[in-house]
């Protein structure tokens, strides 16, 4: 059993200390490095807080964030990405901050995400989740791969009695230390169902033949996949599953209210680690062979598509302009690569660069949402495409997910790949990008393989 140490409490008491006689809330923020750390177990042990769980784990599955609780949480509908930047400066600036460490993901550290649309209100599955929500864990855990963190961030109110606060804090962080129960087994699914696949094929041809009249070079259209199971959904199973199965993704989960946000996105918008930053051009997609002698055939035919070709380059040229606006030493390969997952295979463009001083990661964000691979091209003229034409609303659905730190470090994913999940349904997503002569049944088939990695996890097969 792993337990606080004297230390760690003495920190903690003397960073609540320090808060006399104040006037509006303030951050309290105590981070402390321990020897292991199992974070299923400690979502897990978050039970009590269900509806504030977050979990996020990198592409390389070296690097895992589990939020438990919130401390405090950040929601903007106009401006939101400005308006959270700003309000996140603000409580930081006035924040009592205990962080020894170097560690990115350490300290105060907001998660969450954003939706696809903030002009798009026709929530019905979505109202759980606002158009913007990051929250500061009120216990986190950072897993790296030399070192695991426990971070607690406290909002101290000017009413509070600093000696409750200590007991309460200290008596729940070792409950989350020992851990929770085993991983349940996933229930049973008991339906699917495609919601209106014939009426999204006659979008899929309509769309094409937009394009081909000039109103747009490129739009992405998305549909869905109902999931009904015999009782409640276990995120942690899922979460589970989807890490052993989806190794090259980023494997999220955002709760909110009675609904989870979940997914397994190869997808990277963008990272930045000491003002470097990275980001990813992943649009073109085709099936992995059964052998591997087919496997590279088919590579080599999406390498020489010119319609996944064309799909890629739009994203290229998108995020060329949007991270030359803000970053120096912009890299980027003239042509693209195979990027092999569990079921599919992408073109894929790495783009790197330095941010430029005086620039965050939310602004950065803001600039390449949508990008073409998950909205088209133009990106006004599709978006509205999407509004008008696709019969529901995508919520968080490629919408950007992920976390930022107190030192401006970060990192956000395209929530692709992805599900819906309250009680005991889930609604699966999954688009592709429709250009001018793009075949519906085509089209049709491609989403339905982007089902997978998610319906795998769930237990089902198509």
């Amino acid at each position: 059993m792993i337990k606080t140490t004297t230390h760690y409490n003495e920190r903690l008491y003397k960073a609540l200390s320090q808060i006399h006689h104040i006037e509006t809330p303030q951050l309290i923020s105590v981070t402390e490095q321990m020897a292991t750390a199992n974070p299923f177990r400690f979502y897990q042990a978050g039970k009590a807080y269900q509806g504030e769980r977050v979990y996020w784990t990198s592409t390389d599955q070296v690097f895992t964030l589990v939020g438990i609780g919130s401390a405090y949480t950040l929601e903007a509908e106009e401006d939101r990405f400005n308006t959270i930047q700003q309000a996140w400066k603000a409580l930081m600036e006035e924040a009592v901050i205990d962080n020894p460490y170097e560690s990115s993901g350490t300290g105060p550290v907001a998660l969450g995400g954003f939706s696809f649309d903030p002009h798009d209100h026709s929530r019905t599955a979505w109202e759980d989740f606002p158009d913007s929500k990051v929250s500061i864990p009120m216990f986190l855990l950072t897993k790296t791969e030399s070192a695991n963190y426990i971070t607690v961030n406290i909002m101290v109110h000017p009413e509070d009695d600093i000696e409750d606060i200590y007991q309460f804090v200290t008596q729940a962080y070792q409950e989350f230390l020992e851990g929770g129960t085993s991983i349940d087994e996933m229930p049973s699914i008991i339906g699917k169902e495609e919601i209106q696949p014939l009426e999204w094929k006659d979008i899929v041809k309509q769309a094409a033949h937009d394009i081909q009249s000039g109103y747009m070079s490129k739009v992405v259209l998305a549909r869905e996949l109902e999931v009904n199971f015999d009782r409640d959904v276990n995120i942690v199973s899922v979460l589970d599953a989807l890490q052993r199965e989806q190794q090259q993704s980023y494997v999220f989960a955002v709760e909110s209210g009675d609904s989870c946000f979940i997914g397994a996105t190869p997808e990277r918008l963008v990272k930045v680690d000491n003002r470097e930053l990275h980001s990813a051009c992943l649009a073109g997609t085709i099936a992995r062979g059964d052998t591997v002698e087919e496997d590279q055939a088919l590579g080599e035919e999406l390498l020489h598509d010119n319609k996944n070709l064309q799909e890629h380059d739009f994203v290229v040229q998108m995020i060329r302009e949007a991270v030359e606006s803000c970053c120096d030493q912009v890299q980027i390969p003239s042509e693209p690569v195979i990027y092999p997952l569990r079921n599919l295979q992408h073109l894929y463009t790495p783009v790197k660069a330095k941010l430029r001083v005086g620039y965050t990661i939310l602004e950065v964000v803001e600039k390449l949402h949508p990008t073409p691979a998950l909205n088209g091209y133009p990106r006004q003229e599709a978006l509205s495409y999407i509004r008008e034409h696709e019969p529901f609303d995508r919520g968080w659905y490629a919408s950007p997910v992920g976390w930022f730190d107190y030192k401006d470090n970060g990192e956000f994913a395209v929530a692709i790949r992805s599900g819906l999940v309250k009680k005991n349904k889930t609604v699966l997503y999954s688009g592709c990008g429709i250009v001018e002569d793009s075949m519906p049944e085509a089209e049709y088939e491609e989403t339905a393989i982007k089902f997978l990695p998610m319906l795998n996890a769930l237990g089902g097969r198509t």
